[in-house]
Formats: structure tokens, C-alpha cells, sequence
């Protein structure tokens, strides 16, 4: 059984609707006979875009699961669920633009990789504060496995800055 840390998130542009995405894909992910209860979900954080700054403001989180999927069997299901729930994966489309739902691995269990389609720990997840607010949330004392720091501390380093101004704290999650 390994744990693993999935951000989600959704900027379709009416409130109820992300939050409609968002709570479906994670009713199916905890409906997949791979996925073991209990899963855990941290709150619900409202955030700016980042990137490409021209659209609604996105609704995210994270969620800690555990699971017999490997990590690559685990993506393939979370891009299905992406593309269940209408998200597009196309060239044309804008980079970092809106979705319906994103489904991101953040960490499994202390895996390092580093494959085409799969960078486990997310590469880009220390540099967002959408991400590691959340998962500070509800893992802080879980280690980073390639600088060996809890979430907690790596956490200080992006409290003070202008992204983190922007976040404000949705709804609490369903457990």
C-alpha cells in the first residue's frame, strides 16, 4: 500500500461549478477499488492563476490517499478522471489556462522518478503556494524526498510572498 499526494483544482468560472468538479472527481477517486479508506482532504483554498493570468480564479486542494495503483497506473487514472470531467489535453490549448479539473501527484510515498510524463515529487510544487498550503494542511511533518525537509519547514520559505497574499481559505473539505 503506498500514500500518495494528488492537488486538484478547477477555474471554471461559476463558484458552485468548481466546487461540482472538483467534489466529483474526488468521489470517484475514492470510489476506485484501489483507492483504501480513509481519505483525507484539506480545505478548500480560492487562488489567482498563475502563468496565464487571464481567466476565473481557481479553486484547489490536496488530498492524501492510499493505494495499490503503482505511480504510473495511479496518473493513468487521474488523467482518465480528467477527461471524464471534460479537461482537455491538446497542444493548442493555453499553457497553465483553464480546466475543469486538474489532478496533479505531488508525492508518492518516497518515490523519486523522473520519466517523459511522470516527475514524482511534482517538480513545480515547492514554487506554489496553492500546493504546499494546503499540503502543509494536512501532512506537515511529511518529508520532501529529495531535500529531506518536512512540508512545514519548506513551507516558511513562500509564506511571505505575494502568492500567499492571495490565497483565501474556501470551505472546509468533506472527510
Amino acid at each position: 500500500m503506498a500514500i500518495a499526494y494528488i492537488s486538484f483544482g478547477s477555474n471554471i468560472d461559476d463558484s458552485d461549478e468548481r466546487i461540482e468538479y472538483i467534489e466529483t472527481a474526488l468521489g470517484i477517486i475514492r470510489a476506485n477499488p484501489c483507492v483504501q479508506p480513509p481519505m483525507q482532504v484539506s480545505s478548500y483554498y480560492e487562488t489567482e492563476p498563475v502563468g496565464y493570468t487571464d481567466q476565473a480564479k481557481f479553486i484547489n486542494g490536496v488530498a492524501k490517499i492510499n493505494t495499490t495503483f503503482s505511480c504510473e497506473d495511479l496518473l493513468a487514472f487521474l488523467q482518465r478522471v480528467e477527461c471524464m470531467l471534460g479537461r482537455e489535453r491538446i497542444e493548442k490549448r493555453v499553457r497553465w489556462g483553464p480546466r475543469s479539473i486538474d489532478l496533479d501527484i505531488l508525492l508518492y510515498d518516497n518515490a523519486c522518478i523522473s520519466q517523459p510524463d511522470l516527475q514524482v515529487p511534482h517538480p513545480e510544487m515547492l514554487n506554489r503556494a496553492f500546493v504546499m498550503i494546503p499540503l502543509n494542511e494536512i501532512a506537515p511533518e511529511v518529508r520532501h524526498p529529495i531535500s529531506g525537509k518536512t512540508i512545514r519547514e519548506l513551507i516558511e520559505k513562500i509564506s511571505e510572498t505575494p502568492e500567499t497574499k492571495g490565497i483565501i481559505k474556501w470551505s472546509a473539505a468533506i472527510q
